[in-house]
């Protein structure tokens, strides 16, 4: 199964952002919207945008395979979050738009406790030990999926630790075909997954049933684009409107050097 980068944070987006002095359509009471402009970032262009492999962004949710009790375990994405103290300091930080000062976290004192299984990811940052929380104020990271967890009972679903197996979707030896197929933890170790299936994020795919739910495993960056839109934005939003190829969540670049970019 061909690899592609693991998706350890929260992935960037092509276009250079701005804010505008409004109130935002998508979130309530924020008295601002952010908008993608028609210039890409420098973080896409150092990373080789131009050069990288367009592939499918899978509507799920996403999942880790990682080392745990001594063996492969799938685990699930579990960010810490700040307390709701520290959140309204921070959304308050955000809405006052003051782009010259910095927002100090309290490492100790500002988030929510998490279980002690709980790592963090991979590619977050760090200060004298402590992970370090991104621009949103979460520190992204990963707990394990029990045996017959209740709280991660889909995600459960699709693991068998005593046969160390998956249920992961790929590519058919035909072309053109996909199929549903156990595959050992051990060859999916390190890779980051996205879980899909009847009960995680209202079903986009159709999958299963409620009588009869059905929940597997896609590795990130498993489908490539065949024919992927120009990098501008009129183009990207044509290709989404427009095309069959387009009718997906959207679009993350795989670069060269490991970065991973979104639309």
């Amino acid at each position: 199964m061909r690899r592609r980068s693991a998706v350890q944070r929260k992935v960037p987006c092509l276009f250079v952002t701005e804010v505008k002095e409004e109130p935002s359509a998508k979130r309530e009471r924020q008295p601002f919207k952010v908008l993608a402009t028609e210039t890409i970032t420098a973080k896409a262009i150092e990373a080789d945008i131009y050069s990288a492999i367009p592939t499918e962004k899978v509507d799920g949710t996403c999942c880790y395979v990682t080392t745990y009790k001594g063996q492969p375990y799938l685990w699930a994405r579990l960010d810490r979050k700040p307390n709701k103290q520290a959140e309204k300091k921070f959304k308050q930080f955000l809405y006052s738009l003051e782009d010259c000062k910095e927002f100090v976290w309290n490492i100790e004192e500002d988030f929510k406790p998490v279980p002690d299984t709980w790592i963090p990811a991979k590619d977050i940052e760090f200060s004298n030990g402590s992970p370090l929380p991104d621009e949103n104020g979460h520190m992204p990271g990963w707990v394990p999926v029990e045996k017959n967890s209740k709280q991660h009972c889909w995600h459960s679903s699709v693991v068998n630790y005593e046969a160390e197996i998956a249920l992961v979707l790929k590519h058919h030896a035909d072309p053109g075909l996909l199929e549903i197929s156990p595959v050992p933890l051990s060859e999916i170790l390190e890779q980051t997954l996205e879980l899909i299936g009847t009960n995680i994020n209202g079903n986009p795919y159709g999958l299963g049933s409620k009588k009869q739910p059905v929940h597997l495993l896609v590795p990130h960056g498993a489908f490539e684009i065949k024919n992927p839109p120009a990098l501008k934005q009129n183009d990207i939003l044509s290709w989404f409107e427009g095309c069959n190829e387009g009718k997906v969540e959207g679009i993350v670049w795989h670069c060269n050097d490991g970065c991973l970019i979104k639309s």
